[in-house]
């Protein structure tokens, strides 16, 4: 994961004691004095801390930023850390399934979340190479490996209850409002957009899975790989239960965005789904079966996502336009 060098972590700083005295201890350094310096990771709030001498690194993600809820802040913080632990102790911790161990909380310190640093490539350095060198194979590799790393998430923590679509049809009502009132979309898109949303509401099969813990926010950037079949996720703060395909949809999704705005061509990410999902289906003991109701399902959760990436503004308009309009062909199938 990319980082860049911002200096040093000064001895005066509050988060210094903090980190040398509770967070390093355990992970079995005990000194007493630290120097550590800092990277910027992914974006301002999160960032790595590297103590020179012992060369422990640790990765601190504030959740408190001015102008936040504070109260808000501190339930984030938790949830995550819960969130972290929770998955460990389901056995995804180590070779090669792997969820970052947290090290530590701290709500007078802007809210932070301290856990280890877990070297690793993302998926979009994957996608990437596959687009603008065409070295598919790696990336056929690393879908594999997510896969497996999916699937033995998810039937891990299967609880037996019924997922409820309801959820997923709000959301999309909310991702609905949100791009009409940025005027991505109009009154037409958006009529379209709820009727297809009740079709799909009425269809028996997006009601027929059990409930299992999905890690919520599945991008590329949150899930990393090394070597083998080894898969490192990180970003934890917005697993929950529901159907498995709204993890699976959102790589879907994301891999079409990447390959449509990196080639200009809708159709590129095609054979790269196809084989994430056939892959995802071998961990069940029908294969085809299992196939044949994942691809039935994940097409509403691809549409989600597709809709998703279209309230960024970092996103051209011109794509953002064809994303909802991508969107809106995958919710037309039947």
């Amino acid at each position: 994961m990319s980082k860049s060098y911002v200096g040093h972590l000064s001895s005066r700083d509050p988060l210094h004691p903090y980190l040398l005295h509770e967070v390093l201890p355990r992970m079995g350094v005990r000194d007493n004095v630290a120097d550590f310096r800092v990277f910027s990771m992914k974006h301002s709030k999160v960032y790595l801390y590297e103590e020179r001498h012992s060369r422990a690194q640790v990765v601190g993600k504030f959740f408190l930023s001015n102008g936040h809820d504070t109260a808000q802040a501190v339930q984030r913080m938790r949830q995550e850390f819960d969130n972290l632990e929770l998955l460990r102790s389901y056995g995804l911790a180590g070779y090669p399934h792997h969820v970052v161990r947290p090290l530590g909380t701290n709500s007078w310190l802007n809210s932070i979340l301290v856990e280890e640093y877990a070297p690793g490539a993302p998926l979009s350095a994957f996608v990437d190479d596959a687009i603008n060198n065409r070295h598919s194979a790696p990336l056929f590799e690393k879908l594999t490996a997510l896969a497996y790393f999916l699937a033995t998430l998810h039937n891990r923590t299967a609880n037996g209850y019924g997922v409820d679509f309801h959820q997923d049809c709000a959301y999309l009502d909310r991702l609905v409002r949100k791009l009409a009132a940025q005027h991505v979309i109009g009154g037409w898109d958006a009529d379209e957009l709820y009727w297809l949303r009740d079709l799909w509401r009425g269809k028996p099969r997006m009601w027929e899975d059990n409930q299992v813990l999905v890690h919520g926010d599945a991008t590329p950037s949150n899930l990393l790989f090394g070597r083998g079949l080894s898969v490192i996720a990180i970003d934890l703060e917005r697993m929950k239960r529901a159907d498995r395909t709204f993890d699976l949809g959102r790589i879907a999704g994301e891999l079409q965005h990447l390959f449509m705005q990196g080639t200009g061509n809708k159709d590129a990410a095609e054979p790269f789904i196809g084989h994430f999902l056939w892959e995802y289906a071998c961990h069940f003991p029908d294969r085809d079966r299992a196939f044949r109701a994942i691809t039935g399902r994940v097409p509403f959760q691809m549409a989600l996502t597709l809709l998703r990436i279209a309230r960024n503004s970092w996103v051209s308009p011109p794509q953002r336009w064809r994303l909802v309009e991508e969107a809106k062909n995958i919710l037309r199938t039947p």
